[in-house]
């Protein structure tokens, strides 16, 4: 098992941007993909994509973040990846139904946000549990339920955008 002690930066300053690029290259890049909710935690068990084992202890001035370097040397690097973040909009037809609304979701105890008139609930196990909690105010169609997807510290809501990675240059 590694032990990670400390941040060592983030993907996108220069200092590490090019050893990280010619690494990639190379396919010696390991990226562990941590749960939004974990990123805050500075005690951490994970494995990485590659099946390394990580003992992440940092530091109290530290935490965890998208792009956040764990280990870089000539050979190979890890990197952190934020898993999306799923969640449940909620869209209540009339003031009566978000009220109703408002006091299932406060007594389920659920992480939520606003967004204007919609409520977002933080999706932390399978959509159906929680639909199946409201069945009756969606079975009335007194709420319109999606599920959305968003990354980290991305607050633009969307469900279907592709991410890819394009550059050109000569090797």
């Amino acid at each position: 098992m590694l032990r990670i002690e400390r941040v060592l930066g983030s993907r996108l300053e220069p200092d590490f941007s090019e050893d990280l690029h010619r690494l990639e290259h190379r396919g010696t890049v390991d990226v562990v993909n941590v749960p939004v909710a974990d990123l805050a935690r500075r005690r951490l068990l994970i494995t990485t994509r590659g099946g390394e084992e990580l003992a992440i202890a940092l530091p109290r001035n530290q935490k965890l973040f998208d792009g956040a370097v764990l280990l870089l040397d000539g050979d190979r690097a890890i990197v952190v990846r934020a898993a999306t973040e799923r969640w449940l909009r909620l869209a209540p037809r009339s003031l009566s139904d978000a009220i109703e609304l408002g006091y299932h979701v406060g007594n389920l105890h659920w992480r939520v946000r606003f967004d204007g008139e919609l409520l977002l609930v933080a999706l932390e196990g399978r959509p159906e549990d929680y639909l199946a909690r409201l069945e009756g105010l969606i079975a009335s169609r007194r709420i319109g339920v999606s599920v959305i997807e968003e990354a980290e510290g991305d607050r633009a809501l969307r469900t279907d955008e592709p991410q890819s990675h394009h550059h050109h240059h000569g090797h």
